[in-house]
């Protein structure tokens, strides 16, 4: 007995900081969302789909063009618009690289707190033309398999290649924007996403 209540406070004392650190950064986190999604002004829809439960982002091996490792928690912290595609980018491949160039910009000031990350699931070169176009835009090679984690529509042609996802300050695959989406519609789902949420 004596042992146990003199070691408890001592560890709360230790560690109080840190504990404290960890509830101001996950704090307004939490509260975004409730704001948004739990407790939404009367009659506001997302247009997104929101990906329930979140599925935290797993440890991608992730290489630039220049064959470098890139660790994607280094985005932690941002919001970050995602896409999957082959190197070869079609147009529908480049029309959502230019809506998530566009969407960005359009944030005006709330810019910097939003990364673009294209995920490369072949071998193949890039166009030169294509990372000078959408410059700002993280060119990652990747290997399908970790992918699977990736939720798809229960269509039987849904393929993840075919939307724009949304991945949380704190590293969490959380939204999905439909095949074709309408970028003004997505426009007023990132402006109520970053206004709920002072963290990223």
């Amino acid at each position: 007995m004596t042992m146990a209540s003199t070691s408890s406070p001592s560890h709360w004392r230790l560690y109080r900081t840190l504990y404290l650190l960890i509830i101001i950064c996950v704090a307004p986190v939490v509260a975004s969302y409730l704001a948004y999604y739990v407790l939404p002004p009367s009659g506001r829809t997302n247009y997104g789909e929101l990906i329930e439960p979140q599925i935290p982002l797993p440890s991608i091996e992730a290489r630039l063009q220049d064959g470098t490792s890139f660790d994607l928690a280094k985005l932690r912290g941002r919001w970050v618009m995602l896409q999957v595609d082959e190197s070869a980018c079609g147009e529908t491949c480049r029309n959502k690289l230019w809506q998530m160039r566009q969407l960005r910009t359009a944030q005006g000031k709330d810019a910097d707190r939003i990364e673009r990350v294209f995920l490369v699931t072949d071998g193949e070169p890039l166009q030169t033309m294509l990372l000078r176009e959408f410059d700002g835009t993280h060119f990652l090679r990747v290997s399908r398999d970790p992918l699977r984690f990736m939720p798809i529509p229960e269509e039987a042609t849904a393929r993840i290649e075919d939307h724009i996802y949304m991945i949380d300050p704190l590293g969490n695959l959380m939204m999905r924007w439909p095949r074709a989406a309408d970028p003004n519609r997505m426009k007023r789902d990132i402006r109520r996403l970053l206004k709920a949420s002072r963290v990223g």
